[in-house]
């Protein structure tokens, strides 16, 4: 069975750091430049993405620790959820490719967005279910090809019976330099028009 693999940020949801961040600071009294400066310019979400802090506590411990803004996960959820607006047609295709086979989100993000996946974003954790992986449970981020590899092994399935849509470029130049189909998106029409090329590339 085929397939379908669909990033999450600026793919299924629109994302605006410069909306999420000053949430974050409202809610813990620290500043924005200190916030990005000390976390995520100093490589520790990216970091988190790749596994080093495997729950929400620990990851919520760390960012205290290395920003001073002790959050809560509610607040964190909030934040986030303040950057992101569902982008329709793009959750619309993802329902269509549940129809057409395995469809799995495959998103670079930390433990505490796993965790928060179904209030982030209930209507796509409706439509996966239990079909969601995040960067942080592979041990390995997109674009690197252990990440590739481990989410493949995840389904059991093959390169070439594989379709991968993300707004990144270089994710998916990666993608394709691993053998899966990628898309790269820019536009819903063409998401569409991709997914229904890969899906009768055998007819």
């Amino acid at each position: 069975m085929d397939l379908y693999l669909f990033d999450f940020d600026k793919t299924l949801y629109s994302y605006n750091f410069l909306h999420r961040l000053p949430a974050l600071s409202r809610a813990s009294g620290v500043s924005q430049y200190d916030l990005a400066s000390a976390w995520w310019a100093g490589g520790f979400e990216a970091r988190a993405e790749s596994g080093e802090w495997p729950d929400a506590d620990s990851y919520l411990d760390k960012f205290a620790e290395v920003t001073g803004a002790r959050l809560s996960i509610t607040q964190w959820q909030d934040a986030r959820i303040s950057a992101m607006t569902r982008i329709d047609s793009s959750v619309e295709a993802l329902r269509r490719c549940a129809t057409l086979g395995t469809v799995s989100l495959f998103s670079n993000n930390p433990s505490i967005f796993a965790a928060s996946f179904a209030r982030l974003a209930p209507d796509v954790a409706e439509i996966l279910g239990p079909n969601v992986v995040i960067s942080c449970e592979l041990g390995a981020r997109k674009p690197t090809p252990e990440s590739y590899a481990r989410v493949l092994a995840r389904y059991d399935a093959m390169p070439e019976n594989t379709f991968f849509a993300d707004d990144n470029a270089e994710n998916i130049r990666g993608a394709i330099a691993a053998g899966i189909h990628g898309h790269h998106f820019t536009d819903p029409l063409l998401l569409d028009e991709a997914i229904t090329a890969f899906a009768g590339r055998n007819s």
